[in-house]
């Protein structure tokens, strides 16, 4: 078992034959998971809509880490009805663990909604995330102990969710929006492995948040992200409370990795949960209402259409 004390950020485990899913894998927080999980051997594939950008970020990773598995799947989480065909492109027998990292931000004031009609930042960030776990249950049970790993994000923890307005038509503000999707994504977490434990499986669903990550604090991975002379000394006073999307990633590579990590619990960065490197922390007090949680994940089903009912506890 590896303790706080012991892990290092920069000499992860041998992860061997293991295989691991990053939604997202091209940019932010997603693409410096996978380069940093690619290091330890193990084979990652990145979900990315975009193949263009895909193969962008996995030559990015195969020049800082030689001999890197890494390949990618078109992966549209916006788009419910893609998302059997993409596991099933997936090629493998089993998956050791998910990182559920892809979302949408969005900064404008309109409202837009998925081809379904879900609010986007909801239906992609949420919704996409629920019911791809439901069609990568059959791999991850087919692994020794696989785990699901939800990126949230600290804007969740000032928020609440409107269980009666989860798509944001009566009051739709991108912000507030973009935060109570991410704190959907961060309930289906603790719920899911709640129904897991419940239903005797041997896979974990653990949440975890990158704390403060800016684009300008993030070293450079041309063409993936550049990052300019001028926005790096311009970001450095604000390197002493929030830091990079490399170590924002941090939090989720140790849940993936480190065999003390459990299901249900709360990974964040260590300092004010903010910056620094990554902690187990104590389940934000509105994230573990069972009956909030119970409601939204009736709510997913009926969303999605999709039947968790494997883990229905």
């Amino acid at each position: 078992m590896s303790s706080s004390s012991s892990w290092n950020v920069q000499r992860l485990p041998g992860a061997g034959e293991r295989v691991f899913l990053v939604t997202g894998g091209n940019a932010g927080i997603g693409y410096f998971a996978a380069e940093q999980l690619s290091a330890t051997g193990a084979i990652v594939v990145l979900g990315s809509r975009s193949p263009g950008k895909a193969e962008v970020a996995m030559a990015s990773i195969r020049a800082r880490v030689p001999g890197a598995r890494v390949r990618a799947v078109r992966l549209d989480l916006a788009d419910l009805s893609s998302l059997q065909a993409a596991v099933e492109a997936l090629g493998v027998e089993r998956l050791d663990a998910v990182v559920h990292n892809a979302g949408v931000a969005l900064d404008d004031p309109p409202r837009r909604e998925t081809g379904r009609g879900h609010e986007l930042m909801f239906g992609t960030n949420h919704l996409g995330h629920f019911a791809l776990t439901h069609w990568l249950m059959p791999l991850l049970s087919a692994a020794p102990a696989a785990r699901v790993v939800t990126v949230g994000s600290f804007a969740a923890k000032s928020e609440r969710l409107d269980l009666d307005d989860l798509q944001s038509r009566k009051d739709y503000r991108a912000k507030r929006t973009y935060g109570r999707s991410k704190l959907a994504q961060m309930y289906f977490g603790v719920e899911l492995d709640r129904r897991l434990r419940a239903a005797g499986s041997t896979v974990a669903s653990v949440v975890v948040h990158p704390g403060g990550a800016l684009d300008s604090l993030t070293p450079s991975r041309p063409p993936v992200h550049v990052r300019t002379t001028g926005a790096r000394l311009s970001a450095a006073p604000a390197a002493l409370l929030v830091q990079g999307k490399h170590a924002g990633a941090w939090p989720a590579v140790r849940a993936v990795l480190d065999p003390a990590v459990q299901g249900g619990q709360l990974w964040g960065p260590r300092v004010f949960g903010l910056r620094g490197e990554p902690r187990c922390e104590a389940v934000w007090d509105h994230l573990a209402d069972p009956a909030v949680a119970a409601r939204l994940w009736h709510a997913s089903c009926d969303l999605t259409g999709v039947d968790l009912s494997m883990v229905s506890g």
